[in-house]
């Protein structure tokens, strides 16, 4: 029961809080986790003001100890809180939301474009409080959702240091190559009469002689049109493999002129966004070495998704599984209203994840239109060739209820067996089985799997979650489980309250 939890207040832990596990944390847990609990309410003045709460664990060299904190994220909404903002204009794309001046447009348009530029200044100063994922720019860390509004911290103290606006709508999850590059994904909006997503690179390590965040050290790698001049598709997540980014453009859109007047019409970000059911997912595939789109157009039904799981490439075919659901339901659950009601997840109401597997042919663009051209046999994926040359793909469901998935990513863009998620569950995609962990009144947050130094398999390491316990008498705690076996390894009971978080964070020392 999320409800429950996410309309309940928080409080911060800023000095570390050590307890004793029972068990011993294994040596690969030295480990930095973050977590950003989404909607804790800050209590101010008799107003209501929703923060993101991070929490760190660390488990000390010998793994006897374990020590947490918890702190809030600093929004600028909570007073006497403002920070630097910092515009890193080198993106290009990002400067604005949207134009001051367009060019190389139709005369036709002209007016359109007048009002929207007028609309820009009254455009509402949508929230910084990064209540989504943590991510990794080089040598820093930020707290960020999906608006424009990036906050780094010091994974340290986790103090709040500066606010940065690089990029319109990124996704909150970006991909990392073994160099430590990440990549990531923006909305350019009505720029110069088109709008795109623009596929975005920042170096681990900054150049030699150049100062400042990695964020200035930016690479612009491709980008992809959007199909709708001012209405772009949210995301959240997309796919990448060794030579592919994967790139899924929903029929779940973001209606920018009720954003422009989001401020005047008193209401928030996700107000805006809208789902058509009457037109299809559109599924580009760009290739990394090119930057440029593949010529052969994919497409499926409509859908909705959140997380792509993972991506590879197997004998000419480029295979994505991702958690999809049949509308936009479930982002209505997180309204405070729903939140409040303490009901558990209504099927009725909310539509159910399915975790789908995707297979792309690559070089069929020259074969005859009908017939499945997905030939890999361990999926039931097809994707038939119609008269406009496009492909019409059809997805495996692999199983259903769910999501927040993670897999050992030091094989992210490779072919995986296993893959862990919430209810703290292990998946094997190739048997089919789900082994769950569970305890009486006990709810566990996304779990987050960490891999042994030079582990002998894919799922050699460790499962970290934590845990709210209702159980009279009893503490919430840590809980490590053995990523193989899917046993308890250790637990630590924590003398300070815990919160339903999502998207940990693990940083190696």
């Amino acid at each position: 029961n999320m409800s429950v939890d996410f309309s309940k207040n928080a409080t911060e832990r800023p000095e570390p809080c050590k307890e004793q596990p029972r068990g011993c944390f294994p040596y690969c847990c030295e480990f930095f986790h973050l977590d950003s609990y989404k909607a804790n309410i800050y209590r101010k003045s008799g107003f209501f003001l929703i923060c993101s709460l991070i929490h760190k664990g660390v488990t000390t060299g010998d793994g006897s100890a374990y020590l947490c904190w918890h702190r809030f994220l600093t929004p600028d909404t909570l007073p006497g809180t403002a920070l630097p903002r910092i515009c890193v204009s080198s993106l290009r794309y990002g400067d604005a939301l949207f134009p001051v001046s367009i060019s190389h447009s139709k005369p036709s348009n002209f007016l359109l474009f007048r009002a929207i530029t007028f609309l820009n200044h009254t455009m509402p100063d949508f929230t910084d409080n990064g209540a989504s994922n943590f991510i990794k720019y080089g040598n820093d860390y930020y707290a960020t959702s999906e608006t424009n509004y990036i906050s780094k911290i010091d994974p340290v103290t986790l103090e709040t240091l500066e606010k940065y606006l690089p990029v319109n709508l990124a996704s909150c999850h970006p991909h990392y190559d073994k160099e430590g590059n990440a990549y990531n994904f923006g909305t350019s909006i009505a720029t110069k009469g088109k709008t795109k997503y623009v596929l975005f690179k920042v170096p681990a390590v900054s150049d030699k002689g150049k100062k400042g965040p990695a964020l200035k050290n930016v690479e612009v790698i491709c980008s992809v049109p959007c199909r709708s001049l001012l209405m772009p598709s949210y995301y959240h997540s997309f796919g990448m493999t060794d030579n592919y980014i994967i790139f899924v453009e929903m029929p779940f859109k973001l209606d920018i002129l009720k954003m422009a007047t989001a401020y005047m019409r008193g209401v928030s970000w996700a107000s805006c966004l809208k789902f058509c059911p009457e037109e299809n997912t559109l599924i580009h595939l760009v290739d990394r070495k090119t930057g440029k789109e593949v010529e052969t157009k994919y497409y499926t039904g409509a859908m909705v998704l959140y997380h792509h799981v993972n991506a590879f490439e197997d004998d000419g075919h480029v295979v994505f599984d991702v958690i999809a659901y049949t509308d936009n339901s479930l982002y209505d659950m997180f309204y405070l209203s729903n939140l409040k009601e303490k009901s558990q997840f209504d099927e009725k109401r909310f539509s159910k994840p399915n975790y789908k597997r995707f297979a792309l042919p690559i070089h069929a663009d020259k074969v005859s239109c009908g017939g499945n051209m997905v030939k890999l046999k361990y999926t039931t994926a097809s994707a038939v060739k119609e008269k406009e040359g496009k492909f019409m793909c059809q997805a495996e469901v692999l199983c259903e209820g769910f999501e927040l998935p993670r897999i050992n990513y030091d094989i992210n863009g490779k072919r995986h067996q296993f893959v862990y998620g919430n209810h703290v569950a292990k998946f094997d995609t190739e048997t089919k089985k789900m082994v769950y962990w569970g305890e009486d009144k006990c709810l566990p947050s996304e779990p987050v799997f960490i891999p042994r130094p030079n582990g002998e398999s894919e799922d050699d390491g460790v499962v970290l979650t934590s845990v709210i316990n209702s159980n009279p008498g009893q503490s919430s705690f840590i809980l490590i489980l053995d990523g193989k076996t899917f046993k308890e390894v250790a637990r630590a009971y924590v003398n300070t309250e815990l919160n339903k978080d999502m998207h940990g964070f693990f940083i190696p020392h």
